[in-house]
């Protein structure tokens, strides 16, 4: 039998908050089984959240404080979970890191990576040593955990309106093994299926298009102006300002006009996640076989 993995409550917020779900679900004698039963996630989802490698959703809170008879106290500690601060990310993207919990809709464009917030830790840890391969064990884990905590951008139907265009070759060119790849698409596409975030591929055969030297992630708020944040490997840079962002805005209209509809896409991604779950590499898009 596998050791128990013991949490370090004071190592951050999130992880004293799982380790004291943990403590609550083990002194009512449930297992994560149990404490699930009933809610729309899995046994996997909770341990992240026991583990503080993911913030829990404001429904999940509830329904644990439900089967716990805590009173209200995993709802209450959600937002300060969320305003928790993070370690193991760059100093450029704490400016982001704000921005996003205020956003109202994020539409981004990806055309080289799975979006970060859709990433699981086998693909974060391809990405990480591969832009800095000199980090230790333990920077690495703070990466993946804060990667994993960010989840709830994508994942969760308490923030923001999500759409994402992602480059047909995300599909095509594995980061990890087989089996992880296939997890990983398959995790994009049952976030998908949940509703809480649009995908569109964009096909290798679009041609031209806008964006094709960089990332793009627009993202609008309810009482502030909506501004850009674009970010190659060692750096960021937020575009606020009102024209430029205008013609960034138009420019990402006009990419989501050259791929493919919402469901199609999906469809496209699952049948990659099959491919390399069958141990064959995706085929490139064909209309005929997929509309």
């Amino acid at each position: 039998m596998a050791a128990r993995k013991e949490i370090d409550g004071s190592a951050s917020v999130p992880q004293f908050y799982g380790k004291e779900l943990r403590y609550k679900r083990e002194e009512a004698g449930l297992t994560l089984e149990k404490l699930v039963d009933g809610s729309f996630y899995s046994i996997t989802y909770l341990s992240e959240i026991e583990h503080g490698q993911r913030r829990m959703p404001i429904d999940l809170a509830r329904h644990a404080d439900r089967k716990l008879n805590t009173d209200g106290f995993f709802e209450r500690r959600c937002k300060e979970v969320r305003k928790a601060r993070r370690t193991g990310l760059a100093e450029y993207f704490a400016d982001v890191l704000e921005l996003e919990k205020r956003a109202r809709e994020i539409e981004e464009w990806s055309p080289m990576l799975v979006p970060g917030p859709l990433q699981l830790e086998p693909y974060i840890r391809a990405v990480v040593k591969a832009s800095r391969p000199f980090d230790t064990d333990e920077e690495v884990q703070a990466k993946v955990t804060n990667r994993r905590d960010r989840a709830w951008v994508f994942e969760e139907r308490e923030g923001p309106g999500a759409w994402a265009i992602l480059d047909e070759s995300i599909l095509q060119k594995p980061l990890v093994g087989a089996n992880d790849m296939a997890e990983q698409l398959a995790h994009i596409a049952a976030v998908a299926r949940r509703r809480t975030f649009i995908p569109q591929i964009l096909p290798c055969n679009a041609g031209a298009h806008p964006f094709m030297m960089g990332t793009a992630w627009m993202m609008s708020f309810e009482n502030e102006p909506p501004l850009m944040y674009t970010e190659g490997m060692y750096s960021g840079q937020v575009i606020d300002d009102p024209e430029l962002y205008d013609r960034y805005s138009k420019a990402y209209d006009r990419l989501r006009a050259a791929a493919l509809p919402p469901e199609v896409s999906l469809r496209l991604i699952e049948q990659a996640a099959e491919d390399y779950r069958n141990g064959t590499r995706p085929t490139r898009y064909e209309h005929s076989g997929l509309a």
